[in-house]
């Protein structure tokens, strides 16, 4: 995985090849690239892996929360609330969040700012939230509370780490604006891929050109 999140520089150079669409965020040079959809985040990830000839694509959420290690929050529960009433269980969520503290901040800071965590990843639940590729899944419990009734996955959403996990739609670029399934909305959102491994005979596939 890398170390640190995409930078503004590096996703530019993307935009000035044709490959990726303009983001949204203000920031340049070596802050991470910021006001950029999950959509952004892929045209990216197939760039780069031709640029490069290695496979590089976003982590599953499961990737990301094993690289952010003692950093990693996941959902934000309230405890127990009226199954009839999901209003309240927002409710209870927003002002679990609250009670943990987290402030406003917008403004990016230079790659490395929010320091490395024991496994030398940097600025993990920071300010700027990490899309990854997996996909949102809505399940319903069996009525008797036996296994699950029902399993609906929902690609059009995709989850997004930070301070906790959280949901956005795919073509979002800034949280603020909506699509935010739970808790306060994330001040940033941006990205950092992994790179597969590729064996002997892959590798040769994709420096021919043939994948």
């Amino acid at each position: 995985i890398m170390k640190y999140q995409v930078s503004a520089s590096d996703y530019r150079r993307c935009v000035m090849a044709g490959a990726c669409k303009p983001a949204d965020g203000n920031g340049s040079g070596n802050v991470p690239v910021t006001g950029v959809s999950h959509i952004d985040a892929e045209a990216y990830a197939d760039w780069l892996s031709a640029e490069t000839g290695s496979a590089w694509r976003l982590p599953t959420d499961v990737e990301w929360a094993y690289a952010a290690g003692e950093r990693f929050r996941g959902d934000i529960e309230g405890g127990e609330t009226d199954p009839n009433n999901p209003a309240q269980r927002w409710l209870v969520r927003y002002r679990t969040e609250a009670s943990l503290g987290r402030l406003p901040d917008p403004q990016p800071r230079i790659r490395g700012g929010f320091g490395q965590n024991s496994k030398g990843v940097a600025d993990l639940a920071g300010n700027v939230w990490e899309w990854t590729s997996t996909c949102y899944v809505h399940t319903t419990e069996a009525a008797d509370g036996a296994g699950i009734a029902s399993s609906i996955d929902n690609c059009g959403v995709h989850v997004v780490e930070g301070f906790h996990r959280t949901y956005m739609s795919n073509f979002i670029r800034d949280g603020k604006s909506g699509g935010c399934a739970v808790g306060t909305p994330p001040d940033n959102l941006g990205f950092r891929l992994v790179r597969d491994r590729l064996n002997p005979m892959q590798a040769t596939i994709r420096w021919l050109g043939l994948s």
